[in-house]
């Protein structure tokens, strides 16, 4: 059966100081075909996660590599499709940005340079080499969900702590090979860029991300462990990109495994193991609001609105660091 709506993520790293001018037609663009999701525009590109029919999806890429608007500088940037039963976002967004990833290091400039690309089917043979580092790039509640074997974990909350993490752990000197990989390839395309102005001299990237590994590479032949975490209502996707099993927690918004959810503290729609402590009291009395209108609408037989996955990042960011800072808090004491 043909799934009804098509997703596309897609990113290119082009100057365009007039990005901001780009803004209104985008949006107008989308919205006359119904396509939902968000798209960040900022002086170094473009990055996005959006979906809607099919033709909608394939007129907007079309559009986007050969209209006059453009000028043709959205040609070869990272597209991956998948496919939903149902549309994942509730709204279109067009925002602008400083920047379409955010590092906060002038140097790195993938326009300027980038570390090799990696295609899925080389990947395996590289990151199997004793001498080569392998780095999750992501933050931590995105690597808990899954990584590839052997990759190290930066546990960095936003991708900004990442210059934290090389300069603490990595040295140009001994480390002489570096992979790396993210979701889509956008992160390393920002991640290799800095490591290679840090004095790194080998530093490679897996091309198309995760995503791109996980719809080429057969699943017996991969080393890829657990589920991909991906920023919209599917929450996570598996080998063959198919939708996965894990979901969000309601009040902390962290994605929870299966077995994350036979655990004691879990609460279906109301709480987890990442928040059960007193500070996060108000947040799960409004998630158990929420499943109660939830339950409420499906007695009715009707549709329950949920928060969009877009606000996920940041929400979660911040409970984390209060989740964290009470425990700093309880073992100081």
């Amino acid at each position: 059966m043909t799934q009804a709506i098509k997703i596309v993520a897609l990113y290119k790293f082009v100057d365009q100081p007039d990005f901001e001018t780009l803004k209104t037609p985008l949006a107008e663009f989308c919205c006359a075909r119904d396509i939902r999701g968000t798209l960040l525009l900022a002086p170094e590109g473009i990055n996005g996660t959006l979906a809607g029919t099919p033709e909608a999806i394939d007129d907007l890429v079309r559009w986007l590599e050969d209209g006059n608007l453009f000028g043709g500088r959205f040609r070869g940037a990272e597209v991956k499709y998948s496919f939903a039963d149902a549309q994942p976002f509730h709204r279109m967004k067009v925002r602008l940005k400083s920047e379409i990833v955010t590092l906060k290091a002038p140097e790195a400039n993938p326009g300027k340079q980038v570390g090799t690309y990696v295609a899925p089917e080389d990947w395996n043979d590289l990151i199997a080499q004793d001498d080569v580092v392998v780095i999750d790039t992501r933050n931590d509640y995105e690597v808990a969900l899954g990584t590839f074997q052997r990759a190290k974990d930066p546990h960095t909350e936003t991708f900004t702590e990442f210059k934290d993490y090389v300069a603490s752990e990595l040295d140009p000197k001994k480390h002489k090979k570096v992979a790396m990989f993210c979701t889509g390839g956008i992160r390393c395309e920002k991640a290799s860029s800095y490591m290679l102005a840090q004095g790194f001299e080998e530093v490679f990237h897996l091309k198309g991300g995760i995503l791109n590994y996980l719809e080429k590479v057969p699943e017996e032949q991969s080393l890829w462990e657990g589920e991909c975490f991906v920023f919209d209502e599917r929450v996570s996707v598996g080998h063959g990109l198919k939708i996965g099993d894990a979901q969000l927690c309601r009040a902390c918004r962290q994605p929870l495994t299966a077995e994350d959810r036979t655990r004691a503290e879990f609460i279906e729609g109301v709480q987890c193991h990442h928040c059960t402590g007193e500070e996060n009291a108000a947040k799960r009395q409004a998630a158990a609001e929420r499943q109660k209108q939830i339950e409420l609408a499906a007695a009715r037989g009707e549709a329950h609105l949920g928060q969009d996955v877009s606000k996920v990042a940041e929400e979660r960011r911040l409970a984390n660091k209060a989740r964290r800072e009470a425990d700093r808090k309880r073992n100081a004491g």
